[in-house]
């Protein structure tokens, strides 16, 4: 039995709301689906920010603690011309275990709101089982259907990006679900800004049902580890070309630097669930690095290895938060433990790749790796003893982004983050690197016809 030091109560259910910022606010009280909530507001059907809020049987106050969200605006932009939006190719590399979601996301993404776009479909399998439900879910649709038998995220996204037809090619995922605005917010993000290399957006949570989803949230302060809807451009501190100090900077559209990052942070701001390429730039980096990502032994890091690719050639990344998604989070607590660890093997494996790539990661990182060593040695141990994970730092207060940090009425309590998840990621490091070298031998055997699943 579980001691009063160990016991932790599990978190009940909170609701995710969307409010339509521009109209009356709605009658939000505590019910059976829960007593608090994440409330994200929308502007002309696009995201401004996100509040924790605790529902009460009065509803004024929970309209008190949404004052501030109220206040939230988009930065304003020229509206893009069909004439003028890129051919973009929509990738889903799967492996057809979420069948259900699978079935949710095309039916969003063959009636998006953009002009020319395709959809492709990598079924990503080793095998196919006897009752294969693939063929019913993709019949009638206009889909494109890829086979790709190699395993791993990675091949599967370079099989899409090589039948493409677009100029463009995004990705996304099959236990995501996308606004109907999504494409067209990558897209007009690339004309507006006609030297970028990438586009990523925004990840908000589709439930926050189980414990496990809550504490994610909690513990990350959202998908990638940093929420924001200010718009963003990461570009090289170095010499184009160089990166000597593997540093950037995020700008805002006004040319003040919002912040300064080495290179291997950059999933602060770009995800797998939620990114857009050039075509020429996927097939310039040599596409996804197939040692890297789910379905290998590095378990991750594919989508931040052609992040950093991007920027380590000079190129630029832009972060749009009018593109967003909406990712299902693991719904178990062990589900939870192994995707932790697994984004623990990931980063270290990643790093690894990047070296065995371009040898001038090896210094730089011979630098870094110490310092933020220490770093994340400090943030585990202060999540160890606390048992529950720090709030996520506040957004600077901006016309785009006021601070909703210091809303005083009916606050979330803290979530109460278990110990194990730091834990889980923390073992996940020393891992890392093992993993790489298992994973680049295995693809030199799918290379070589001698891989075979078990």
């Amino acid at each position: 039995m579980a001691t009063t030091s160990t016991a932790r109560a599990l978190p009940a259910p909170r609701r995710v709301i969307d409010i339509d910022l521009d109209a009356p606010l709605p009658r939000l009280v505590a019910d059976g689906t829960g007593s608090s909530a994440l409330v994200i507001g929308y502007r002309g059907g696009h995201p401004t920010g996100t509040l924790d809020v605790e529902l009460t049987d009065d509803p004024a106050d929970a309209a008190r603690a949404l004052g501030a969200l109220r206040e939230t605006v988009l930065a304003d932009v020229e509206p893009v011309p069909d004439a003028l939006l890129p051919a973009i190719s929509v990738v889903v590399s799967t492996v057809v275990d979420r069948v259900e979601d699978l079935g949710d996301l095309l039916d969003v993404l063959e009636h998006l709101d953009y002009p020319d776009h395709e959809v492709i479909v990598v079924d990503n399998r080793v095998r196919v089982p006897a009752d294969d439900r693939l063929p019913a879910l993709l019949a009638g649709r206009d889909v494109r259907l890829v086979t790709e038998r190699r395993p791993g995220l990675s091949a599967g996204r370079n099989a899409g990006v090589a039948a493409a037809r677009g100029d463009v090619v995004a990705f996304t995922d099959d236990d995501v679900r996308v606004d109907p605005q999504w494409l067209r917010a990558l897209g007009a993000r690339f004309v507006r800004e006609s030297d970028l290399d990438a586009v990523s957006g925004v990840i908000l949570p589709t439930e926050l049902t189980t414990p496990a989803q809550i504490w994610y949230e909690a513990y990350y302060g959202g998908f990638s580890g940093e929420r924001t809807f200010a718009p963003v451009t990461i570009v090289p501190d170095d010499v184009p070309g160089t990166m000597r100090h593997a540093r950037v900077q995020a700008v805002r559209p006004d040319g003040s630097v919002a912040k300064h990052f080495a290179v291997y942070g950059i999933g602060a701001y770009g995800a797998g669930a939620n990114m857009a390429f050039r075509r020429s730039v996927i097939e310039a980096v040599g596409g996804f690095d197939t040692t890297l990502g789910a379905g290998s032994p590095a378990r991750g890091g594919e989508d931040l290895a052609m992040f950093v690719e991007t920027l380590w050639r000079g190129g630029r990344v832009g972060f749009e938060p009018r593109a967003v998604v909406h990712h299902r989070h693991r719904r178990t607590i062990e589900d939870l433990h192994k995707q932790l660890h697994g984004n623990g093997v990931g980063f270290t494996a990643l790093m690894c790749a990047l070296a065995a790539k371009d040898r001038r990661h090896v210094a730089v990182l011979a630098r870094l790796v110490p310092a933020a060593a220490m770093v994340k040695l400090r943030e585990t141990i202060g999540r160890l003893r606390s048992g529950s994970a720090p709030a996520p730092a506040p957004a600077p207060a901006t016309v785009d982004t006021p601070r909703l940090d210091t809303v005083p009425v009916a606050a979330v309590p803290d979530a109460g983050v278990p110990r194990s998840l730091a834990y889980h990621e923390l073992r996940g490091f020393p891992a890392g690197p093992a993993a790489w070298f298992r994973s680049r031998r295995r693809w030199r055997d799918v290379e070589a016809g001698r891989f075979h699943a078990g």
